[in-house]
């Protein structure tokens, strides 16, 4: 590990209002870890996708002001939300291929005095855990080694994809999340489902469709011998957890599957309380996995 890891911290509009739990316990196990974050107090929405196809210059425009401020504190950005991930990683590629794009980017960024070279990197709290904090060090970190714990790994689709962007994982064969998974002492559990879609982007268009592709999720891994699930991804959370009840009914069938966010996993294997993880938040309680 390097002498002292640190990030702009960039948590997601998500993560700071209807899943905080991911947010706060994020802080506390990097507190843990030694990991530096520091809040970018500029920062603006990355667009969560939706400007995308709808205003291309714009969507560009907005994440690379979000980069500038990075480079500017002289650091890398750490998210721990796949939507922005994905959305941020998309742009950056675009701009540090494109010089002609980055030219016009920065003209448009000179108007508020800003300007973006394309040194800046979009990481995720799962590559900064496998990747530059590393495994090895992570399990010497470990007081409270879930062995009782059978975890399905659920990566998410922007954790994943689209690759070339992203580059970290294989999107068909990813690994990332099983070797955290053992590091923390916990055994995780192979299921087909782990790469696919929670329902999250079929929630407004198609509820039913939604919650049968959130029941299957869950099923899938509750088949496999899952006592609980974890994502990255706190979107994933939301269908997984919060609206794991609509998914219960929608296929009747009781699922009762606990969901942990990626920092509580890390957390309860550091000897974080579960009010410190703010487990209480969950609307399945993960207190029978927990005993």
């Amino acid at each position: 590990m390097a002498a002292t890891l640190k990030y702009a911290y960039y948590p997601g509009c998500a993560s700071q209002e209807i899943t905080k739990e991911a947010n706060e316990t994020t802080r506390l196990v990097a507190k843990e870890l030694g990991i530096g974050l520091y809040d970018m107090p500029k920062a603006n929405c990355c667009g969560a996708g939706l400007l995308t196809d709808y205003d291309y210059d714009l969507y560009i425009a907005l994440n690379a002001r979000i980069f500038a401020e990075a480079e500017e504190m002289g650091m890398d950005i750490m998210t721990i939300c796949s939507t922005c991930l994905m959305v941020m990683s998309r742009a950056n590629a675009d701009l540090q291929k494109n010089t002609a794009l980055m030219a016009k980017t920065n003209e448009i960024l000179g108007r508020a005095g800003l300007r973006y070279t394309g040194g800046v990197k979009i990481k995720q709290l799962l590559w900064v855990l496998a990747g530059d904090y590393g495994l090895d060090n992570l399990r010497k970190k470990v007081v409270k080694p879930l062995d009782r714990l059978k975890v399905a790994p659920f990566y998410g689709c922007h954790s994943l994809r689209p690759s070339d962007a992203l580059g970290f994982d294989d999107p068909a064969k990813p690994w990332s999340m099983e070797a955290t998974i053992k590091a923390l002492g916990a055994d995780p559990v192979e299921y087909r489902g782990k790469t696919k879609c929670c329902g999250f982007q079929v929630d407004l268009v198609n509820e039913e469709t939604a919650e049968t592709m959130t029941a299957t999720r869950l099923l899938d891994g509750k088949a496999k011998g899952a006592n609980c699930f974890v994502t990255p991804c706190p979107f994933c959370h939301i269908n997984l957890d919060n609206y794991q009840n609509l998914a219960e009914k929608r296929v009747s069938k009781k699922i009762s599957m606990p969901v942990f966010h990626l920092a509580q996993l890390v957390g309860l294997s550091l000897g974080l309380s579960a009010e410190e993880l703010g487990l209480s938040r969950h609307m399945v309680s993960p207190e029978s996995v927990l005993k």
